[in-house]
């Protein structure tokens, strides 16, 4: 692959100022790159197989460029570290991820690449990164205002709203009790059930009767 044809894959996905950078990365050590499916579950995937000589990293396809770009390098960080440490029984997400993951974003923080909303809660990130950017809620809140579509008002955030707040989710009515780390615990009013939402999950004020129609 040439950075061509790089830029002809991922031009539209990543920043501008970050797709040589990325280019560079993948030519010290190729990976099959795979834009898949959105998934709830998780914004993108690596897993280390022994009988694959080139090793495999997804990334879903409506990430915005911001947050593509470092989901990318965090995956690209797995590659590396279970490169490396293979057999040493490390943990996924622990100090080797987490050293590998701050070195590779490192030439990445900067206003060229990055909105400044977002680089200072980025850089914050990296002082201790978790599993998922979806745990630091911060950076979630400014990431997601760039995935909206010009004009397009960005959604309410549960993390924003105050308890005992009335909220829709899903056509399902919900009545929002307490914080919890990165998920708030929610009581769904037709049901009487609790369920633990995540901070930036974009939800919808309920007005009206939460028992009525949504």
């Amino acid at each position: 692959m040439t950075l061509d044809n790089w830029n002809q894959k991922l031009g539209n996905k990543l920043p501008a100022g970050s797709v040589a950078y990325c280019f560079s990365l993948w030519k010290e050590d190729p990976f099959e790159l795979v834009i898949s499916r959105s998934r709830s579950s998780k914004l993108g995937d690596f897993r280390y197989r022994k009988d694959q000589k080139i090793q495999k990293i997804t990334i879903n396809h409506d990430l915005n460029p911001y947050q593509f770009l470092i989901t990318l390098i965090h995956e690209i960080a797995h590659h590396r570290v279970f490169r490396d440490f293979e057999r040493r029984g490390i943990k996924p997400h622990g100090p080797e991820w987490k050293r590998t993951f701050r070195l590779l974003m490192e030439p990445m923080l900067e206003i060229t690449v990055f909105p400044r909303d977002v680089l200072i809660p980025l850089r914050l990130h990296l002082k201790n990164p978790k599993a998922s950017t979806g745990a630091d809620y911060f950076l979630m809140k400014e990431l997601k205002k760039y995935d909206t579509l010009p004009g397009k008002v960005p959604g309410l955030l549960l993390g924003d709203l105050k308890p005992g707040t009335t909220f829709g989710l899903k056509h399902r009515v919900f009545e929002k009790l307490e914080t919890k780390r990165s998920r708030v615990l929610c009581l769904e009013r037709s049901t009487g059930r609790k369920y633990l939402i995540s901070l930036h999950a974009e939800v919808t004020l309920v007005e009206e009767d939460p028992e009525g129609p949504f």
